[in-house]
This record gives structure tokens, sequence and C-alpha cells, in this order.
């Protein structure tokens, strides 16, 4: 344990760290940098998310209007799903490392058993912060940002709130990152589970900030509607939209190993830590970079790295 003002501190134990934590951490950031160079969003946005959002709804998602209640909530799932791979969601992955910690120790380590407890818990992060702010924003309504068609310094309001709430997201990632490695004090250092409900909370508050055009529309919907509960019916629909994959992804991992992954990961506790620290300052580091360095640079603040395809 280590001493921080008064309080005392649970820090990594020494013999848990991985080795070459330096090299972890290098590689993480470099590799959350080109992420954030490399990534397309015209490629995950448009050719995938709005592709995989018209297939499943049989129609055109963004030119045909919301028509019912019903029609609002297939909306929503459907927009989450197909938004998952959005720069504004794909951190949701540093999540895979913490969830195989919180299931290591338990009596269900294998088969599909072995990853319900811990989706089971990010999801509980998530709906409750998305169901919360669905309800609130149907109450504040066009006065919030995110809803704004106007622009400040060249650029749309709404992007305001995107650069604030990831930036946010981004640079507490890296310090649970740091923190899982043992750099930082970490909070968690005994609470996994808490880990991944906050995790789950962080996913969750990505609505605050997300200007994907189909989440846009479908928050316009609610807030048409009058309802506050519709408001947070269909954020909790957009989330659960969200974790499908991921959870797949995890399943699929369990599944075609036969529990042994999750074994091989949490029986050594700083492999886990490895992959933990690394996920969550990798994407971390992309989603601060992505949103409150490359943005503001696509409309004339600052400079960066411009690959040919997204120009």
């Amino acid at each position: 344990m280590t001493l921080y003002g008064r309080e005392q501190i649970i820090t990594t134990p020494p013999d848990s760290r991985p080795a070459h934590q330096g090299r972890i951490i290098v590689g993480s950031i470099v590799a959350g940098v080109l992420l954030a160079i490399l990534w397309s969003f015209e490629l995950v946005d448009h050719v995938i998310g709005d592709t995989v959002a018209n297939t499943l709804l049989g129609h055109d998602a963004k030119a045909t209007a919301i028509g019912g209640t019903l029609a609002g909530f297939a909306f929503a799932f459907v927009s989450g799903l197909a938004g998952t791979l959005t720069a504004c969601n794909i951190a949701m992955a540093a999540s895979i490392g913490p969830m195989s910690q919180a299931s290591a120790g338990s009596s269900t380590r294998r088969g599909l058993r072995a990853m319900l407890k811990p989706v089971g818990w990010l999801t509980l992060g998530m709906v409750t912060v998305s169901g919360v702010y669905g309800f609130v924003g149907v109450l504040i309504g066009d006065r919030l940002p995110q809803l704004s068609t106007a622009t400040a310094g060249g650029i749309p309001v709404r992007l305001w709130q995107s650069m604030v709430v990831f930036g946010l997201v981004g640079l507490i990632f890296v310090y649970l990152g740091l923190a899982a490695l043992g750099v930082l004090p970490d909070p968690f250092a005994r609470r996994p589970v808490a880990r991944v409900v906050t995790l789950g909370a962080l996913v969750g508050a990505f609505l605050i900030g997300r200007p994907y055009p189909l989440f846009n529309k479908l928050f316009h919907w609610a807030v048409d509607s009058g309802n506050p509960l519709y408001g947070a019916g269909a954020f909790i629909l957009q989330s659960l939209g969200n974790i499908v994959i991921v959870t797949a992804l995890f399943g699929l991992v369990v599944l075609l190993s036969r529990g042994r992954a999750i074994y091989w990961l949490s029986n050594s506790p700083a492999r886990t830590i490895a992959v933990t620290g690394a996920l969550l300052i990798a994407l971390g580091v992309f989603t601060f970079v992505y949103w409150d360095v490359r943005l503001p640079a696509m409309f004339g603040h600052g400079w960066f790295p411009t690959m040919p395809y997204n120009r």
C-alpha cells in the first residue's frame, strides 16, 4: 500500500505487475495514435453503419421518418447495433480485459456462463447512465448542444459537446490503464467487478457526446415525443444494441477456446494486468486524440496527419 494524502490507496502488488511496463505503455500510446490516424469515419459510419441499419430496418434509415413508439424503439436498437464500430463506440473493446478479470475465480469459469456475469456488470453500468441521460435529455430538449445546428469557432456546437465528453472519457481510460499497471493509484485494485461497472458507465456516457447521425435522429424523435420515459427506453436500447457485437465476440472467444482463453488470461495476474492496461491506454489515447486533436484539425484548428482516403 502507498500513502496518498491521508488515505491509503491499495496499489497493484509488485510481484503481480507485468514486466516491461514502460514498453507496454509506449506501445499502447503508439497504437492509439496510429489508430486515430488510420481511422476512416466514412467507412465505419456510412459504408458499414448505414448499410447495416438500412438492411435490418428494410428502408433508408436516415431518410425515412420514425413512425410510432415501437418503430422508434426498433430504430434505437438497430442504430445502436449499426453504430458499434463508430469512433464514438470502438473504445468499448477496452472492456474485454477487465471483463475477463472479473470472471476469474468464480464457479462459472467455463462456457457461456463464464461471460454472463462480467457482461451483466458492464451492461448495468451502461444502461444506468444511458437511461438517465435519455430521461433528462428529453426534459432539456433542444437546449442541449448535442441537438444544436449552430456553429462556434467554425465547429458545429454538437461537436464541441463531443470533444468535451470524449476527451474526458479518453483521459479516464488512460488513467485507469496506468492504474491497472500499477503506475498510478488504482481504486479498483481489489474490485475487478467495480472496474467493469465503471467502464460500463463510461460506455453509457458515450451517448452524451455521440454525433452519429442515426443517434441524432433518434434523439430528436425522443425529444419530439415529449415523454422522458421514451427517451430513457430508447437510449437503453441504443446502448444494448452497441454491446451486442462486443458480447458476441467475447462469447465466441469463450466458446471456441472452451473457456481456456479466460483461464489462460486470468491464471496469470501479470498477464491480465498487461492486457487490461494496454487496452485501456490504447483506446483511451485513440478516443482523446481522435476527438480532441484530429477533429479540430478537420475544421482548421491545428494540424493532424490525414490519410488519402479521409480527404
